[in-house]
């Protein structure tokens, strides 16, 4: 049986009721409305961090939308403000969208609602026993996806065949379990429900229709991310805390990416530039949206304030180190400490170190993959350069290096990132080293 979803037609001569502005993660910030450009609020009232623009102050607002998308579909949203720069009002979102919204909306369903979960749910709305226990993860975990799981510190663990066995959930499933296995989840007494309602919303709010920077990549991130966490030295070394924010923060740091680069962003003076000042303006993005469902479900907000306020700030220290424009700097701090031989992982700040240099490591890590995998995240992470190139054409920009399909081929842009790859394998062997 399939459902489909239906969305009614917004109003848009409706503010953004008060209500709404106080619930928990919404973030304001003022500026000249002619600075930024908004997509169709019809389609932001679909996704959670929509953009909304009050016409009395003109504040923009980042809202997190709290309820499922029926309770948002009927928040109001004030006309979009065009600016004289047409390619300001970009959707990135609805640009490499392949699929009508009611397919979208499908997808979404199947992805939260499993035929397991759905026939369950039926046979309790008509009165029927349960005949089959229901798991957690599913049947899907039970099966192939468990004996992966299995083996989910082997570095050649193939993420594209984990994500399909799971039918699209691999980074809800591969987080869940590695929090689980470590004993987090009773360690720090987090609620099961708070727990898997937020993997669910970080999941859902990367972009599926970006090739390269979407949820299966989070996943191969926190994958990677685990296998440098079991490194012996580290291993012994790291407390609890430690391993729940780089697990975390693998999950969630590319949360959000609209699947174009800074340069990009910045030359087109998008909001996001403005609002973060043309610094690590992606990556404050991430951190920003992550911090924004942490409060949304009060997965910390039985923790002490200030416990609560330490995690989410040393969260954003470690997506902000995957900044690449800053790798340099980090990769000659930590050989300053190998040639000093000063790194001391029973000191809270070089563990935060280490765990920076760990995730920045996971995050640019498929060279040092697998050929069969490597090979895979090339041709996705070009087709994404290819993408951005595309629509800088159609708006009359210059095409940043490597995104014209008419003049790169992915061997030939491999080649060109060849500094890239031989820094990633460079730190690779150095922290693996260093453990």
């Amino acid at each position: 049986m399939e459902v489909c979803y239906q969305l009614p037609v917004l109003p848009l001569d409706r503010p953004v009721p008060k209500h709404v502005l106080s619930r928990r993660g919404a973030i304001s910030f003022s500026s000249s409305s002619s600075l930024f450009g908004a997509p169709d609020p019809r389609q932001l009232s679909q996704r959670r961090g929509a953009i909304s623009y009050d016409s009395s102050d003109q504040t923009a607002l980042y809202i997190r939308m709290l309820g499922d998308v029926r309770v948002r579909s009927q928040v109001g949203f004030e006309p979009e403000r065009r600016s004289s720069h047409p390619y300001l009002c970009i959707d990135f979102r609805t640009l490499h969208s392949e699929y009508s919204s009611s397919i979208l909306n499908e997808q979404r369903v199947h992805r939260l609602l499993s035929f397991q979960r759905y026939l369950h749910s039926s046979r309790l709305l008509r009165g029927i026993p349960q005949q089959i226990p229901l798991h957690i993860l599913d049947e899907d975990y039970t099966g192939q996806a468990r004996c992966m799981l299995e083996k989910v510190g082997n570095w050649n663990f193939d993420i594209f065949l984990f994500d399909r066995l799971t039918n699209g959930n691999s980074l809800i499933t591969l987080t869940f379990h590695l929090l689980n296995q470590y004993g987090l989840v009773e360690l720090f007494q987090l609620d099961m429900v708070r727990l898997w309602r937020f993997l669910v919303m970080v999941q859902e709010d990367y972009h599926s229709d970006n090739p390269y920077h979407n949820a299966v990549h989070a996943a191969d991130v926190t994958q990677a991310m685990y296998c440098y966490l079991r490194e012996p030295m580290l291993a012994k070394s790291l407390t609890s805390k430690d391993i729940l924010l780089g697990l975390l923060a693998a999950a969630t740091h590319d949360l959000g990416h609209p699947g174009v680069n800074q340069p990009f962003l910045i030359k087109t003076d998008h909001y996001l530039a403005t609002l973060y000042r043309n610094t690590s303006v992606l990556e404050n993005h991430h951190w920003k949206s992550a911090m924004g469902l942490l409060r949304e479900t009060g997965l910390f907000s039985h923790l002490p304030a200030e416990d609560s306020l330490n995690m989410e700030r040393d969260l954003g220290s470690l997506i902000l180190a995957t900044d690449i424009s800053r790798q340099n700097d980090y990769l000659s701090r930590f050989r300053l400490h190998l040639d000093q031989e000063n790194l001391c992982l029973g000191n809270a700040s070089h563990r935060h170190f280490i765990l920076q240099m760990a995730l920045k490591c996971a995050d640019i890590c498929n060279p040092c993959r697998p050929w069969e995998l490597s090979k895979q995240w090339s041709e996705k992470v070009t087709e994404e350069f290819f993408q951005q190139g595309d629509i800088e054409k159609k708006h009359k920009l210059e095409v940043s290096p490597l995104c014209d399909r008419e003049t790169n081929t992915v061997g030939n842009i491999q080649i060109g990132k060849y500094f890239s790859s031989v820094g990633s394998g460079f730190i690779h062997l150095l922290l693996t080293a260093c453990m």
